[in-house]
C-alpha cells in the first residue's frame, strides 16, 4: 500500500535508519526533529499517510502533541514508538487513539507490519469524513424551518407533537418532514435519525440539554 509516513524523533541516526527501512518498502517519507516542526508544517489529510511519533522527545512530548492533534481534528493514525515502553504509557495512549505503540529497537517486520495497518485505518477514516462531509452538506441545505422539523423529529417527537411546538398544523408538519427526507437522502425515519447520530446532531442537542 503506498503512502507517506511522517517520523518525528528527535535522533538524528533513528530517523535516518527509518527512513531507510521505509523509502526501501516503498514508501514517501517526511522526518521531523521535534513534534512542533510537524505542527509548522502539518501533513495533508488528503494524503494516505501516518505519523510514526517518538514518546519521549525535547519539548512538546509525543503524546502532547497526540493530544494537540486531536484537538484540531487530524485523522492521522499515530504509531508510537519508544525506547523506555511501560503499560501505563503504552494503555494511555492507545486510549487516546494511538495505530500502536512499539518498542526500540524495532524490527523492519514490526515496523512495516503497523504502518501498513495505520495506513489501512487512515484510508477508511478518510473516506469517512467524506461521507460526513456530503451529509453536513445535504443538512446545510435545510430552510430554518426545515431544520427546526428535522432536530425535532428526530428526538422523537410526532407530527403532531411538532406542529404544537412550532404553532402550525400537522400537514404543514408533514409537508417540511417530506421536504427534509428529500433533501437528506432518506426513506424512513430510522435512516433520518442515523445520519443524525454521524453528523453529531444527536450530540450536539444532548449537550444542549435538548433531549426531550
Amino acid at each position: 500500500m503506498p503512502g507517506y509516513v511522517h517520523i518525528v524523533d528527535d535522533d538524528a541516526s533513528f530517523r535516518t535508519a527509518i527512513e531507510r527501512r521505509l523509502k526501501k518498502a516503498g514508501y514517501e517519507v517526511a522526518t521531523y526533529p521535534s513534534a512542533q516542526h510537524l505542527l509548522d508544517s502539518l501533513p495533508s489529510e488528503n494524503e494516505l499517510a501516518c505519523i510514526l511519533l517518538d514518546v519521549r522527545i525535547p519539548g512538546l512530548s509525543g503524546p502532547e502533541l497526540q493530544g494537540r492533534l486531536s484537538e484540531i481534528g487530524s485523522i492521522l493514525p499515530i504509531v508510537f514508538l519508544t525506547g523506555y515502553a511501560d503499560v501505563q504509557t503504552t494503555v494511555r495512549a492507545i486510549k487516546a487513539g494511538a495505530e500502536d505503540v512499539l518498542t526500540k529497537p524495532v524490527s523492519s517486520e514490526e515496523l512495516l507490519a503497523a504502518v501498513e495497518r495505520a495506513l489501512a485505518h487512515h484510508e477508511v477514516m478518510r473516506g469517512q469524513r467524506t461521507q460526513l462531509d456530503v451529509v453536513r452538506a445535504h443538512i446545510a441545505k435545510l430552510t430554518p424551518r426545515e431544520r427546526e422539523v428535522f432536530e425535532l423529529v428526530i428526538r422523537g417527537k410526532t407530527n403532531k407533537q411538532v406542529a404544537n411546538v412550532l404553532g402550525t398544523t400537522e400537514r404543514t408538519i408533514k409537508a417540511h418532514r417530506h421536504r427534509v427526507m428529500e433533501k437528506l437522502q432518506v426513506q424512513s425515519l430510522a435512516e433520518l435519525v442515523s445520519l443524525a447520530e454521524r453528523a453529531g446532531i444527536l450530540r450536539d442537542l444532548s449537550g444542549n440539554g435538548q433531549t426531550n
